[in-house]
């Protein structure tokens, strides 16, 4: 029983990591490698959120006990009693999840050093491996050690810095212990500072944007801005890859079957999907091409590789936001219907338990009524949950009064012994916070190459970013909250029992400046930069800089939302044709089969009745004839809509990028041979 809950935690972090990377990765296409480190940086990230709380309940009991001995001891003199007395079993009551002490070091042990080594040493190898221009292991290699090595050049600068600033002070002596504390704290300042800016950010916008997506017609105007915008860099992405293709158009016919570097520019060639090699090969060569040099292919190879990255990203975020704004379009249109039947403008097969659990009706009263309220009590609730936040942030170190809402929660529930607060409220503060940070991330413009894209749409290079941001926030993160709830003997100056993650973690004792100077005051900075970000200061500093961004009662906003208004007529039209176009042949489809099976049945009854005569008259061909005719029965495989929809406005998720003469010549190739007397 005492493990229940534990265990229950353990396996739900696990089932939500792989929810999310089955949800976000492709396992079948991406290296196994690449699924199993971004499965292990994400597994434990979440192990370290949801089992830190119990940890806390453990310690809050364990505090306790100290406190009854404590007393114990020092009334045991008065009365000559010499034995050891246990304090009274009603005087602490020990949590239901409460686990024996040995259980908490080593899970802190292997989960967060082997965290530290994924996003210090083992990814960033990865990650600077899979964007490498070189054609063999080695050359890699040799490539993510050099980028790397110029990546953390300052790091280690810094480091020989503090340990000869702790080398000469006096009293202090460097062990293995105390290089670790240095190390573990050194990331931990950089997680820290890194979490501080992140979520003077997303401490006003996740309640701003539930709020403001509560509005329908601001949802839809900022989406129109936003199509507007990734158009831009969808054409900007395009053109890159364009201007690639023609410089492997040059170098291809340099570079024979003979030349000793033609098996790496077939590497490069390889890279390209499909439609992008036929359109390589359709351009006419050069006349007179230059024959290009080994570093140059390196260079060429490691650019179509971010190109290739970068376009499969905009074509991801296209397809998405335009699926966004017809339902956000179809939303507007269905709040006017007297029927309240939700109706699509395209349609979208689902499954048949979804159409019997989520029927139009309910779906009209959901998107059209009661999603709006929703949205707008989750930005309540948000909007409370940051100025708790943002208050306990400013006021964590002052220990009398306590001014902190979260160590007030915790203390007054240590007081009643109601560890299934702690762990609760530990629980959704955790996950808010790990919300607000990472969420963040993602959304930096200066970040364009990494996006997280549903439906198996990720690239390997944004899932291992992923893996090294949450490896490096999560630890810092927990820490930051241990002293919000003045579980930090560090922050609150008295010596109290510590959680083993504490314990674990280590303390910079050997540096006061970042003990009592960084790690305590740095986190008021947050209450300026959540007002920075109210007022909109930072979008309006880069929309005077050229940078377009949604100010609101900017021209240059207004032209954006006009322009994706129009970008959306086209491709509603667009949709619209391709729509019509698959149901006409659709339909000529099941009208010729309809008229081959009636053909078929005439034939075999006229054949039946020449049978009764005299088989004998009747010469049967032979099967060894070279000569075959051609089957009239043969139809392009049908496929559903949504599957037309997507080979014609395919985004990453297809290995190629349709041209519209491709799908007119695939369509001309594959459509059913007429038969010679079909037109009497």
């Amino acid at each position: 029983m005492a493990y229940t809950l534990f265990i229950i935690e353990i396996i739900s972090a696990f089932v939500l990591a792989a929810t999310l990377l089955y949800r976000y990765g492709d396992c079948y296409r991406n290296h196994i490698l690449v699924t199993m480190s971004v499965l292990t940086a994400w597994y434990f990230s979440f192990v370290i959120m949801f089992i830190l709380p119990l940890d806390i309940s453990s310690t809050v009991y364990r505090q306790c006990l100290d406190t009854a001995n404590a007393g114990l001891t020092t009334v045991a003199p008065q009365i000559n009693i010499t034995s050891t007395i246990a304090p009274p079993d009603n005087h602490c009551q020990k949590p239901w999840s409460y686990v024996p002490d040995a259980v908490f070091p080593n899970l802190w042990r292997v989960v967060y050093w082997t965290s530290q080594c994924l996003t210090w040493l083992i990814m960033p190898m990865m990650q600077s491996y899979s964007k490498a221009g070189d054609f063999t292991v080695k050359g890699k290699l040799k490539s993510a050690l050099v980028d790397n090595a110029i990546y953390y050049g300052s790091y280690l600068l810094i480091c020989v810095i503090l340990l000869i600033y702790i080398a000469l002070k006096p009293g202090v002596y460097l062990d293995g212990p105390k290089i670790k504390a240095i190390a573990s704290s050194a990331s931990n300042t950089w997680g820290l500072f890194l979490l501080i800016l992140l979520l003077g950010y997303a401490l006003v916008e996740v309640p701003r944007n539930l709020w403001n997506n509560s509005k329908k017609n601001y949802t839809l105007t900022y989406s129109y801005f936003k199509v507007a915008k990734l158009s831009t860099d969808k054409c900007e992405a395009e053109e890159t890859v364009d201007e690639i293709i023609e410089t492997l158009n040059s170098v291809t016919a340099a570079v024979g079957p003979g030349h000793p570097l033609h098996r790496h520019v077939e590497t490069i060639v390889q890279k390209l999907p499909i439609q992008l090699r036929d359109k390589l090969n359709s351009r006419a060569p050069p006349e007179r091409p230059t024959a290009p040099s080994f570093k140059s292919l390196v260079n060429l190879h490691k650019k179509t590789i971010k190109a290739l990255h970068v376009l499969q990203r905009t074509e991801t975020q296209w397809g998405l936001m335009l699926e966004r704004i017809f339902h956000l379009e179809d939303v507007a249109a269905n709040a006017r219907s007297p029927d309240h039947r939700f109706q699509h403008t395209f349609h979208t097969p689902r499954p048949r338990l979804q159409r019997l659990l989520y029927p139009p009706i309910i779906e009209w009263y959901w998107e059209c009524l009661l999603k709006q309220y929703f949205l707008k009590a989750m930005g309540v609730v948000t909007c409370v949950l940051s100025v708790a936040v943002v208050w306990s942030e400013l006021t964590f170190f002052c220990k009398k009064p306590v001014l902190s809402i979260f160590a007030n929660i915790n203390n007054a529930a240590k007081d009643s012994y109601n560890y299934a607060v702690i762990v609760s409220v530990s629980t959704l503060v955790i996950a808010y916070m790990f919300y607000c940070a990472y969420s963040t991330v993602l959304k930096i413009r200066l970040l364009n190459l990494y996006y997280l894209a549903p439906h198996h749409q990720t690239n390997e290079y944004s899932l291992i970013f992923s893996g090294m941001m949450v490896c490096r926030l999560t630890p810092a993160m927990c820490l930051n909250f241990l002293s919000l709830v003045h579980m930090d003997s560090h922050v609150i100056k008295e010596r109290v029992r510590e959680t083993f993650y504490t314990q674990i973690m280590g303390h910079m004792d050997v540096l006061g400046i970042i003990a009592e100077g960084f790690n305590i005051y740095f986190p008021m900075l947050v209450v300026i930069l959540c007002l920075a970000t109210y007022l909109s200061l930072g979008s309006r500093l880069l929309s005077l800089c050229g940078f377009q961004q949604f100010v609101g009662d900017d021209e240059l906003t207004t032209d954006l939302v006009d322009e994706g208004r129009e970008i959306m007529k086209r491709e509603k039209r667009k949709r619209q044709r391709a729509e019509e176009s698959m149901a006409r042949r659709r339909d000529y489809s099941e009208r010729f089969s309809n008229y081959r099976s009636a053909r078929d049945e005439q034939d075999g009854a006229r054949t039946g009745l020449l049978n009764d005569v005299d088989s004998d008259y009747y010469v049967t061909p032979n099967s060894d004839q070279s000569y075959k005719q051609p089957d009239p029965t043969y139809a392009r495989p049908e496929l559903s809509i949504e599957d037309e929809l997507d080979q014609r406005f395919g985004d990453s998720t297809l290995p190629a990028v349709r041209t519209e003469f491709d799908g007119r010549r695939r369509e001309k190739m594959t459509m059913p041979p007429r038969g010679l007397f079909d037109d009497v």
